[in-house]
């Protein structure tokens, strides 16, 4: 299963979870029965959570019928968080799309699913270090050209002041900021569909999706925004 299983669909949706990493503490990303995102942060203080569809679970899915009343446990183990089920379920907790068999440690961008539910973590902390989601889940920007990457920098340049009203760049914006012309641009943004694995989505939300990536990816970095 794809690390990427709960995308950010809008600026606003994208707003809220670099937010969100720039605070540094790890988080849940999903949706509710409406479709609308939720942002969970696991504050210093949480040491567990419950996943249910109870009301009173601390992450309730009470709209999914799939999930158990209660369903599993999210909890801290020094700096790291865990999600345990231990039978708990009836229809079983999975990472990755892997069933979750007693206690297994979260790695950030894992996605989790608690029934009909995909649940994306995100521990900023650990993106940078040793514990990180394998290469083969993540797309191969290797090759990411440095006119590729002047593209993509000016894509997400309207994210930089983290207004929850920004979109990415148009073609026009872009072309004028890395001298080339919108055609040139949009050969470009083209390659990095297919780089990023996201040339089958809708058109609406190709240019959204691929920020979100590059950002996500270390690509592009908030530094690279700020020059």
């Amino acid at each position: 299963m794809s690390p990427h299983a709960v995308p950010a669909e809008t600026a606003r949706e994208l707003k809220a979870r670099l937010e969100a990493e720039r605070r540094g503490t790890p988080f849940l990303v999903y949706r509710d029965g409406e479709g609308t995102q939720l942002v969970r942060e696991l504050d210093a203080e949480l040491e567990r959570l419950t996943v249910g569809r109870s009301q009173a679970a601390d992450v309730s899915l009470a709209f999914d019928p799939e999930v158990s009343r209660v369903h599993a446990e999210l909890e801290r183990l020094g700096e790291d968080w865990t999600v345990a089920d231990d039978g708990l379920s009836r229809n079983g907790s999975f990472v990755n799309g892997e069933r979750v068999v007693g206690r297994r440690r979260l790695r950030d961008g894992e996605a989790l699913r608690f029934g009909d539910t995909l649940v994306l973590f995100r521990s900023p902390a650990q993106a940078g270090g040793e514990e990180t989601v394998p290469t083969t889940d993540r797309p191969d920007v290797s090759h990411v050209t440095d006119t590729q990457r002047r593209v993509l920098v000016a894509l997400c340049r309207p994210f930089r002041e983290g207004s929850e009203f920004a979109s990415p760049a148009t073609n026009k914006e872009v072309a004028d900021e890395v001298f080339l012309s919108v055609d040139a641009v949009k050969a470009n943004l083209r390659a990095l569909f297919e780089t990023f694995e996201i040339g089958d989505l809708p058109q609406n939300q190709k240019r959204i999706r691929l920020a979100e990536l590059a950002l996500r990816s270390g690509v592009i970095s908030p530094r690279d925004l700020e020059r």
